[in-house]
This record gives C-alpha cells, structure tokens and sequence, in this order.
C-alpha cells in the first residue's frame, strides 16, 4: 500500500508541470471506492493549482480558468485523490490508450493525469472545499502530520495515554500521527528501541520523545529514497522507492540484527506483520 512517502514522492514528481494546466476532458473507467460526486464535464475549463497532500491524500484545487466555464462553486473547488492498496500516478504528455486497470484520466493542456488501480481501492472525488464535503469527512479523522511543529514527545505521550493496545497498532490507526504505515512504524520502533507489542499507555515521556523523533527521521529517510516499492509502486515519473533496501527489520525476518546480530523475529499485530529485534527493542 503506497504510505505517506510513496504519496509525497508521487506528488512531488508532477506536481510543478500540471499547476496552471487547464482541463480539456476526464475519462471515468471502472467504479472507484466512491463515487466523483459531480459531472465529469463541470470540470472541463478548469485551471488547476498546486497540488497538496494531507496524508495519504492529494488535493488537486481547481479555479476558473476562463468566464466561459460552468459553474461549480465560488472557487470550483478541488478533487481529493487516494492510491489505495495498489494505486499509481502517472502524468505523460501522451499517455496511450487506457488499460484494463487505467480508471480515472484527468486530460489537461499539459498532459494527461492517469490514476492506474488494479484493486480499485483508489478514489477521486470531488468537493467544493477540503473543510466540505467528502473531502472533509476523509480528512477530519486525521492525526498530524509527522512534520509539523506540533509533534513531538508531548503530543505523542498524551495521545498514546488514552489507548489501551499495542503501540504499533495505535501508530497505524493514523488518527495520532499520520504516514507511521507498516513498513515506517516497525522501523521507527525499532530505532526508538521499542518492542512494538508495548502498550501505548505504558511508554514513559523519554521513550515517547525517541518515538516521535524516530518517526519523524524514518519518514524523512523514506522521502530522500523515494519511498519504498514491495510490489509495484512507482512515482508519476515511473520511477520505484529505495527505502525497502535500507530496512532494518522489516521482510528481515530470521536475518541477523545490524545492531546486536540476534535473528530478527515475525509476529502478526492487527492483520499485519510486525519484524523487530527482541535484543534491542525493550517493552
């Protein structure tokens, strides 16, 4: 599943050469997790500005491109677009016909946006704003960034006291922080030196200050390698994440620690694999 890196990587990479593009047409494929919520022709003559991200989500605002342009809200709003488990973004001049897996083309003066999702667990709606809408009820449950001033040891440590499960699985639920995924909260845990089967309510103010700070450093680890590729991640360039390469424990199982040379062990925590070191991550 493309996690915050792989999506910020994405962004990234088409981000500078769609801004300003204007919309010329949009091809909806297959059904996607929800639906567009609007006309695909309302969206024709739109002028698309930069492109953020807030999570694991891309906001694509969108503006008047000329006084001829239908209607749609006072600032036209945006779309929100998710990857899913298996989606991908690819931004090309000319993209080729679309395959079986190709179901949302945003066709722009500049080139064509294509989301590619075999699974279908993508989406692509649209809203009048991020604060309305279904891009509001997808946002409002997210916890902060792992970037933002605001997270730290304190932040982390008040919100890990009002859970009672394992730390790892309190990472994952995104409502804390968001971008700790599977593959970024095992290594967290381990360069925080912490056994990831912890209760989150149990970790000591220290501790939780080396988390954040472990979470924070992964990510941007993450970022400078492009994000990780288990499967069949690319960015809208094509280009396959590194990070899976520098791992410390994750897919590591029975291979030696870096650090302390014990094997590093398997568990399965919330339906997803978990790799430490018991000789170095401490409960």
């Amino acid at each position: 599943m493309p996690e915050l890196p792989e999506v910020e990587v994405t962004r990234l990479s088409f981000s500078d050469r769609i801004d300003g593009a204007v919309v010329t047409d949009v091809r909806v494929g297959k059904p996607l997790r929800w639906p567009l919520g609007i006309e695909p022709t309302q969206l024709l003559d739109r002028q698309i500005g930069g492109v953020t991200r807030r999570g694991k989500y891309l906001w694509l605002p969108l503006r008047a491109a000329n006084a001829a342009a239908p209607p749609i809200s006072a600032d036209a709003g945006g779309l929100l677009m998710h990857l899913g488990m298996s989606g991908s973004l690819a931004f090309n001049a000319q993209p080729g016909s679309p395959g079986a897996h190709d179901h949302f083309d945003l066709v722009t003066d500049r080139g064509t946006l294509r989301l590619t999702d075999p699974r279908r667990f993508g989406a692509v709606v649209w809203s009048a704003a991020q604060s309305e809408g279904m891009a509001a009820k997808l946002l409002s449950t997210l916890g902060l960034e792992p970037f933002d001033a605001a997270f730290d040891g304190d932040y982390l440590r008040a919100a890990l006291q009002r859970r009672r499960v394992a730390v790892k699985l309190a990472l994952l639920g995104g409502d804390i922080v968001v971008g700790a995924g599977n593959i970024y909260a095992c290594e967290a845990l381990f360069t925080a030196r912490i056994d990831p089967r912890t209760r989150s309510d149990r970790l000591s103010r220290p501790r939780c200050q080396r988390l954040a700070l472990a979470i924070r450093q992964t990510l941007e680890q993450a970022l400078a390698l492009g994000g990780s590729t288990l499967r069949d991640f690319r960015d809208a360039h094509g280009m396959a994440g590194q990070f899976q390469l520098r791992a410390n424990v994750y897919g590591r199982a029975g291979e030696g620690c870096h650090v302390c040379g014990a094997p590093i062990r398997r568990l399965v925590q919330g339906q997803r694999s978990t790799f430490f070191c018991a000789g170095c991550q401490k409960r």
